[in-house]
């Protein structure tokens, strides 16, 4: 993982984004009024996640690292510097079942779907219905005394 760089997106380079979702998850789609924060390797774009706000509160709506760059830890770097740079305390995010112990990794922690904040709630019911299978998560990194 040579190189490595992340940066908050200017929405001026959306276009980037959209091009990166079309070619490896055309059904996902950066939005500008959505935070959102990518990864690079010597220049090219290779990841992204983004945060979309819900009244006040903040849903992590998605994350994509492109199929070459996959299971070599970029996901992981990518998270911790929204950890360090762009994540608040209640945050949340709607993780795949499979996906649950990667965002634990990153201080998420699994809630029950009526602990949400009833717009969040319903977004979430919204999509349980539609067959997706999420867990509900809030960020909660630890804090130390």
């Amino acid at each position: 993982m040579s190189n490595l760089s992340f940066d908050i997106l200017d929405p001026i380079k959306l276009p980037l984004v959209s091009r990166l979702y079309k070619a490896h998850y055309p059904s996902g789609k950066a939005k500008k009024n959505e935070l959102t924060v990518v990864a690079y390797q010597e220049g090219k774009l290779i990841a992204v996640v983004r945060f979309r706000s819900v009244e006040q509160f903040r849903l992590l709506t998605g994350m994509l690292v492109i199929p070459e760059n996959r299971e070599q830890g970029v996901g992981h770097k990518l998270m911790e510097y929204c950890q360090h740079s762009v994540m608040q305390p209640g945050d949340f995010c709607f993780a795949y079942e499979h996906l649950e112990a990667f965002y634990a990794a990153h201080d998420f922690n699994a809630i029950e779907p009526h602990h949400l904040p009833n717009s969040l709630k319903m977004l979430f019911e919204r999509y349980i219905n539609s067959g997706k299978r999420l867990v509900a998560m809030q960020y909660k990194p630890l804090t130390f005394m």
